[in-house]
């Protein structure tokens, strides 16, 4: 039996914050997830699950089954209060097309404001531009001048306990990643940190580091950014290698033979909620020093347009050709589409004119209606163009007999 278990509000049902609510809750916490979806809250209070992820699934059944995890469309009283990969997109400004919007983080931060009483822990895990800690501190010290004024002795500090935990995981293997890999905490204060750490002791093996909120903002920035340059080294490679009519699959894993150089694969861009979007926060709050950042960043950005230049070429030599977009989320396996390269160029596809478009997505949601969906084998039997936007399982056990009659182009190196 755990030991100080705790009532648990966890704001945010996506990707993170539903494997996190139901963990939690497994490690016996009381745990009420929040979102504003309907029909998520109602999918999870019946024990069923509505995104794409191995294991969750159990994960959630259990925590349901046991009475610890219930969904709800508003917060309550509860002793931690967990924002829970809460939008950060991007909002343009005079000076910044790409300027962070925490405008959902704000909000959550007073949807809960009213539910809170001295003690209480806030931990933010949506990946933020720096600095967004403190401000969840100065939001509550806004509208909760109650819990200050009745705090004795403390003229400076915070009655409640306010933390920065990112999350580290990699869609696809999210519950083991949860539970195994290390974790940075980063408080207003130390009291915070340590308060935060030992919440998360209940259900994590990797080590726990402890540091300010700021440094544990800009560190998951950095782990992203890091990531960013290296795929755009990558993605520069491929575009010079077409050019000089290289194979860069080939080139790569040659290269890689060298003890010291691991380059990463190219693919059609970047995509996911993180690495699309972390490294512009860092440009935003540094522009004169974050060149190299900035650079890789628009490399990045780049790569589906050329990618599309090659598909028009391609596209040339039929009067109405049918093309098959193969893959819509932002990396295998999932169905995550958030900021996927795979979407922006199957959209731009549909909407110039270039020939009848077949987007074949193996994990989509059965709510995506933007466009049509096709089946694989019908993709396969009617495309002219077959294009590999991202490479699920599915794709790479095609019958290579099947590809012969087809103009290909591979993003993903699937069939190489």
């Amino acid at each position: 039996m755990l030991k100080n278990k705790q009532k648990i509000v966890v704001m945010g049902l996506g990707y993170i914050g539903l494997p996190t609510a139901s963990m939690l809750a497994t490690k016996g916490h009381q745990v009420v997830g929040v979102d504003i979806n309907e029909a998520a809250v109602n999918t999870i209070n019946s024990g069923k699950i509505h995104i794409v992820e191995p294991d969750l699934d159990i994960l959630v059944r259990s925590a349901v089954n046991s009475g610890n995890l219930r969904a709800s469309l508003v917060p309550e009283e509860a002793d931690t209060f967990i924002l829970a990969v809460v939008p950060t997109p991007f909002k343009a400004t005079d000076s910044n097309p790409k300027a962070p919007d925490i405008s959902y983080i704000d909000a959550a931060t007073r949807a809960i404001a009213p539910f809170l009483k001295a003690g209480d822990l806030i931990i933010l895990e949506s990946t933020s531009p720096v600095g967004t800690t403190e401000r969840i501190a100065s939001i509550i010290n806004e509208l909760r001048l109650d819990l200050y004024d009745s705090t004795p002795n403390t003229q400076n500090a915070s009655p409640v306990y306010i933390a920065h935990c990112p999350e580290r995981v990699l869609p696809g293997h999210i519950i083991r990643e949860l539970v195994d890999n290390d974790r940075i905490i980063g408080g207003i204060d130390k009291a915070s940190a340590q308060k935060a750490r030992d919440l998360y002791k209940t259900f994590c093996n990797g080590n726990i580091f402890l540091t300010d909120s700021k440094t544990a903002e800009m560190a998951k920035l950095v782990e992203n950014s890091f990531r960013d340059v290296n795929i755009a080294f990558a993605n520069e490679l491929s575009m010079i290698c077409d050019r000089l009519g290289i194979n860069v699959w080939e080139l790569i894993e040659l290269a890689n033979k060298h003890p010291r150089v691991n380059i990463l694969q190219p693919g059609p861009g970047v995509g996911g909620h993180c690495i699309a979007v972390d490294p512009w926060f860092i440009v935003a709050a540094a522009p004169e020093e974050a060149k190299l950042i900035r650079v890789a960043r628009e490399v990045n950005d780049h790569k589906p347009h050329w990618l599309l230049n090659r598909v028009k070429a391609k596209a040339d030599r039929f009067k109405n050709p049918v093309i098959g977009c193969l893959g819509l989320a932002f990396k295998a396996n999932i169905d995550d589409l958030r900021e996927s390269p795979a979407m922006e160029i199957t959209r731009e596809l549909i909407g110039s004119g270039l020939g009848r478009v077949m987007a074949c997505e193996p994990n989509a949601n059965h709510s995506f209606d933007e466009f049509s969906l096709y089946p694989l084998e019908q993709v396969m039997r009617e495309a002219d163009i077959l294009l590999v936007l991202v490479d699920h399982d599915e794709f790479k056990e095609i019958d290579r007999e099947l590809l012969k009659e087809k103009v290909l182009i591979d993003t993903r190196g699937v069939w190489r």
